[in-house]
């Protein structure tokens, strides 16, 4: 039996071709694989729900809110 350092949860996330290339880019400028760059980014995500709101307030006043609906 394996003796695991954390439970892993597969993830698979779709970014667009700028998105994708932008990711790409950055780990060929660093020589860090995608899957410690991505970690290493969700880590930094406060936890405070303050802070946790204020982020959600500027980004759906910059446009990027994930609260807009799909017009199906």
């Amino acid at each position: 039996m394996m003796n695991k350092k954390w439970a892993v949860k597969r993830l698979t996330v779709n970014l667009t071709s700028s998105e994708a290339q932008k990711l790409e880019d950055y780990c060929a400028h660093t020589g860090r694989p995608s899957t410690d760059v991505i970690r290493e980014l969700v880590r930094s995500l406060p936890v405070d729900e303050e802070k946790v709101a204020e982020i959600a307030d500027s980004s759906e006043l910059a446009g990027l809110g994930s609260s807009q609906k799909s017009k199906n």
